[in-house]
């Protein structure tokens, strides 16, 4: 009782402070500062695993209406199921059950509808289905394109200029294996790379220019609206300009990670994949760096593309990683906290840990007791009891009241006077 009475004690002490007009004066220096909680971007991921180690995951993208396609090796596969905290996972995806035999070996998007590469046809499912281009190359697996269904296909050295439902030009491409292609609608222009050079390609003029040469290339973005270009190598980034190829500044290797996979610009944002996860480049030069499980099904970036009301997707070795960003207040996040303790954390009235999950999956956890159960009560009921004192919200005093049940056994749980326990759990465990 005595603890009882003290923990009351001092919730009414809190209450009495915070209830308190500030003085007549008008002396500033005796005023408190009133902190104003505004909105801020909470960011946080949804995990979606691949099911069989065995499958290389190779693109992603979203279509307008949030729909997520995966191209691996074992064809087209969808997320099914996940949310914050319970991951999901990449199933075979067969919307589509005429397209189910063709072999697709490439993605993109164009005006937010995807856009696929098989052995026969650049194709897709939206406009009405009306967009189907042969392009002779059975072998194709890169390719690229415009709004008006310009596209430069390539099986890495053999090249073909889609135009008007028709192949335009053909060609080969003249420095070594080619590892990716993109359009820039700014310059109407297609952007090659290969290990040793950026390269463009004018569909106007059917004509090729050496942009850029360096050892070790193995990603790149066009960014800035058309203006510069980012290239990522086996050490580090380069920023190039556009338009005369030269690097601004050195190659830029103070990273994360600095084996760089893939670079995509979202939201004029600059993301970078890697061997060691992915991270983006703040405006104030550092980066935001998402590494672990915590973010990520796995540690090999594999392909970042923009997502649903402005999410990442992150590919990876191990499955894709969504990252979202969501408008909350600090109460808003403190009141998100208090559910998630409510819900999953609380053991015979005490805060608990829930121990033994399997990859963060909260259904596979168990309520464990800690010789800690009683400082990590005292610490929530501390802060239940200054928040019943502010809000007044009933629900934080009956949880005061459950946390006050738990911490007041400690003592009348075992038969000597004065020795609280540690903690308490049923015997036989």
């Amino acid at each position: 009782m005595i603890l009882r009475f003290t923990i009351l004690l001092l919730a009414g002490m809190v209450m009495l402070f915070t209830s308190c007009d500030a003085p007549n004066d008008n002396s500033s220096h005796l005023e408190q500062p009133v902190y104003e909680d505004v909105p801020f971007l909470q960011e946080y991921s949804v995990k979606y695993y691949s099911q069989d180690g065995n499958t290389t995951l190779k693109q992603v993208g979203a279509d307008r209406n949030g729909v997520i396609r995966i191209l691996s090796s074992a064809g087209l596969l969808q997320p099914r199921d996940g949310r914050f905290l319970y991951p999901g996972d990449l199933v075979k995806d067969g919307t589509y059950r005429t397209s189910a035999h063709k072999q697709i070996a490439g993605m993109t998007v164009i005006d937010d509808q995807l856009v696929y590469l098989d052995d026969e046809a650049v194709f897709s499912h939206a406009w009405a289905g009306k967009l189907f281009i042969k392009h002779q190359l059975p072998k194709a697996f890169l390719f690229a394109g415009s709004a008006d269904f310009t596209f430069l296909v390539s099986d890495g050295s053999e090249m073909k200029l889609l135009q008007d439902d028709q192949i335009a030009w053909s060609g080969t491409y003249p420095d070594g294996q080619l590892l990716d292609i993109q359009y820039d609608p700014k310059t109407n222009l297609f952007y090659l790379l290969s290990a040793g050079t950026i390269s463009s390609f004018s569909p106007a003029e059917q004509k090729m220019n050496t942009v850029f040469q360096a050892e070790d290339l193995t990603a790149f973005t066009i960014a800035d609206q058309g203006a510069n270009l980012i290239v990522g190598t086996g050490n580090g980034y380069y920023v190039l300009d556009a338009g005369s190829g030269k690097p601004d500044g050195p190659i830029q290797n103070r990273l994360p990670a600095t084996q760089i996979t893939d670079i995509a610009e979202i939201d004029g944002n600059i993301w970078f994949g890697s061997t060691m996860g992915a991270f983006m480049l703040r405006e104030d030069g550092k980066y935001n760096y998402y590494f672990g499980e915590r973010w990520l099904p796995g540690e090999r970036v594999v392909d970042i593309r923009p997502g649903e009301d402005n999410s990442v997707l992150i590919l990876t070795d191990g499955g894709l990683g969504v990252i979202e960003f969501k408008e909350l207040t600090l109460y808003d996040k403190a009141l998100y906290y208090e559910d998630q303790v409510r819900k999953r954390h609380i053991r015979l009235g005490f805060n608990a840990g829930l121990n033994a999950m399997e990859k963060g999956d909260l259904a596979t956890g168990y309520l464990d007791d800690s010789d800690n159960d009683g400082l990590w009560t005292s610490m929530y009921l501390a802060g239940e009891a200054f928040r019943y004192a502010v809000t007044g919200e009933e629900d934080a005093l009956q949880n005061c009241r459950e946390s006050l049940d738990a911490m007041e056994r400690l003592y009348t749980i075992n038969p000597v006077p004065g020795f609280p326990s540690r903690s308490f759990e049923r015997r036989g465990y």
